[in-house]
């Protein structure tokens, strides 16, 4: 197949893959794509490092040392007094993450809800689902579809959920249970609830949520969400990272006013074996509470990451594009330099990447990676398997030219493929060399007792050709041609002509001697040998192209082997070769050297000189 047509169906085909894993990103996401998104994340957050967090929510933990001095969990006469205390130091807001779902004693449950309402505060409740999955296919235009609906709500008492303002604290994870968004809506068949975080940045602000697509207002800031309404949650650093107070020192009252007056306090179990850990990137067991505390710090100063509609369509487009760079790139060179680009190109997509994402913005790296290696892959696959078989197919052809061609000819077009592309006009010697009678010896032996006759043959010319630095441009039939002077002239191609000539007449007449049953068939051979100006060219296209020559000193040379069969010689051969191959040549010393002859040619007007060689055995 043709290499630019095989580059366009990759980069065509390698476009829709990509395209097809950007619609599924976009429209709802895919099991292996998060899976590998949340390793990726995690590490680009170990390598962005740890971060402060803005000094907006303050933990009070109820830790191993609550537990051991007010016991665990606590009472709600205890945690009501941990409220009033946290109360009376004027806190922006009060958040309690913990599920108030059962009654207690009646004497603990009243103080606790004369501690709400001593304050703007917020309780917990949770959502439970019929199914693990809790997407849903979003619909364009309508911000709460894509929200899963809730099987259930475990909502606080009655009395609890009237003094204080009521959110979700469900939390979506990875397969490894890593916290990574916050449904912001939850919503079951007859209400909508806000999650945990945003209720607490609600009441701490004053304003009430606004949901549009891709987003939560809360007043004036605009908070971006994923789908289904979900804010992506980062985290500053490890286990403590968001101030953190024991609750043994507000209920002992040793507890610090600039911890609490003016900043979210939020109220959480940390103690151990409390069972409400998540492993992050930065620690395998963050309290629930701190997670809750990070989305809230999120949502009140707007320091989350920005993944919505519109980043996940930059996705998209980059998975696209990192796509058809690699392909083309894997398609215009496969050498050192081309690997280091392509290397190159995917390091500075990872610096722009991890540079985004140090900055708020998610974009994803999972997609690109997935859309843009495998098709990368497969092709510079199939490139290298074609290649493979271009290499066989070169060495086969190379392997053929050099059987048919002299070796320097084939290593000087191996060097330079345009040589004879256009014809050039030198001087060069050339030889003729053909059987007669073997017409009639073909009709009688058969088709293949010939074919093997003249492999025999042609081995034999091919041999003499080469020893003697002489290229075959053709056989044709039971003759061949050879000329001297390719791939460049040189002084003695006249001389290694000759001897050529010369052998290849010892050389037949002994092999047509070593068959017995070319006797009584009288089959014989003739060469004719000239030198002169020819032109030298390249006959055909495409992959079908021969080296040949043409001119006056062609014709001369066939022509030559008519006047040896005239005069009973093997040879015939021009004066002008006689004369350049010199007085010392193999002619004179190996054979009988008759002429020179005013000759006329078949086909020629005027005559030339010719010498006719005779053999001295014969």
């Amino acid at each position: 197949m043709n290499h630019r047509l095989l580059t366009v169906i990759a980069l065509l085909l390698a476009g829709l893959w990509a395209a097809a894993l950007g619609y599924v990103n976009l429209s709802a996401g895919s099991g292996l794509l998060d899976r590998m998104e949340a390793s990726l994340a995690d590490i680009r957050s170990a390598i962005v490092g740890v971060k402060t967090p803005p000094p907006v929510v303050s933990i009070v933990a109820i830790d191993d040392r609550t537990a051991r001095a007010h016991g665990y969990p606590l009472d709600r006469a205890t945690l009501a007094r941990l409220a009033g205390a946290i109360t009376a130091l004027k806190p922006k807001a009060l958040a309690i993450d913990i599920l108030l779902v059962d009654p207690g004693p009646e004497a603990g449950d009243a103080a606790l809800t004369a501690a709400l309402r001593g304050g703007p505060s917020v309780i917990a409740a949770a959502a439970t689902f019929a199914q693990s999955s809790q997407r849903v296919t979003d619909v364009a235009g309508d911000p709460l579809a894509a929200i899963p609906e809730a099987n259930q709500l475990l909502l606080p008492l009655p009395r609890f959920a009237e003094a204080a303002a009521v959110g979700i604290v469900n939390v979506a994870t990875d397969q490894t249970g890593t916290p990574r968004f916050i449904p912001l809506i939850s919503r079951s068949a007859d209400r909508l609830d806000p999650a945990f975080p945003l209720r607490v940045a609600s009441v701490a602000l004053g304003v009430d949520p606004t949901i549009e697509p891709d987003a939560i207002m809360l007043g004036k800031l605009r908070i971006p969400t994923d789908i289904g309404q979900r804010l992506p949650v980062t985290f500053y650093g490890g286990h403590g990272s968001i101030a953190t107070f024991s609750a043994a020192d507000a209920l002992d009252g040793k507890l610090s006013a600039d911890a609490v007056t003016g900043r979210i306090v939020v109220i959480g179990s940390t103690v151990t074996g409390g069972g409400d850990v998540f492993p992050t990137p930065f620690d395998p067991v963050m309290p629930g509470v701190e997670v809750m505390s990070t989305a809230i710090t999120h949502l009140v100063t707007g320091d989350g990451m920005v993944r919505d509609h519109r980043i996940r369509l930059i996705d998209a487009g980059i998975a696209v594009g990192l796509t058809l760079v690699l392909v083309s790139l894997v398609a215009w060179r496969r050498s050192t330099a081309g690997y280091i680009i392509i290397v190159l190109t995917l390091i500075v997509w990872a610096m722009i990447n991890l540079s985004a994402f140090a900055h708020g913005y998610w974009l994803s790296a999972a997609l690109p990676i997935a859309a843009a290696l495998p098709p990368a892959l497969i092709f510079g696959a199939a490139e290298l398997w074609l290649d493979r078989g271009r290499a066989r197919h070169f060495a086969e052809q190379s392997a053929l030219l050099q059987r048919i061609e002299a070796p320097g000819l084939g290593e000087w077009l191996a060097r330079d493929p345009n040589f004879l592309a256009a014809p050039v006009r030198q001087n060069a010697a050339v030889i003729f060399i053909d059987l007669s009678g073997f017409t009639g010896l073909s009709e009688n032996v058969g088709p293949v007792a010939v074919s093997e006759m003249l492999s025999g043959f042609f081995e034999l010319v091919d041999e003499e050709a080469r020893a003697h630095g002489g290229a075959i441009t053709s056989f044709m039939g039971d003759g061949a041609m050879i000329l001297f002077g390719l791939p460049e002239p040189a002084d003695d191609d006249a001389a290694r002509a000759a001897a050529c000539a010369v052998s290849l007449c010892e050389r037949t007449r002994a092999w047509l001697q070593a068959h017995a049953g070319f006797a009584p068939k009288k089959i014989g051979f003739k060469v004719g040998a000239h030198c002169g100006p020819i032109v030298a060219s390249r006959l055909g296209t495409g992959d079908r192209q021969q080296i040949t020559a043409a001119g006056d000193t062609i014709n001369v040379g066939s022509r030559l082997m008519e006047v040896a069969a005239r005069h009973g010689v093997e040879l015939a051969l021009s004066a002008e070769i006689v004369r350049a191959a010199g007085p010392d040549s193999v002619l004179t010393q190996s054979g009988r050297m008759e002429g020179p002859l005013e000759t006329a040619l078949r086909g020629r007007a005027s005559r030339i000189d010719v010498w006719l060689w005779r053999s001295r055995t014969l």
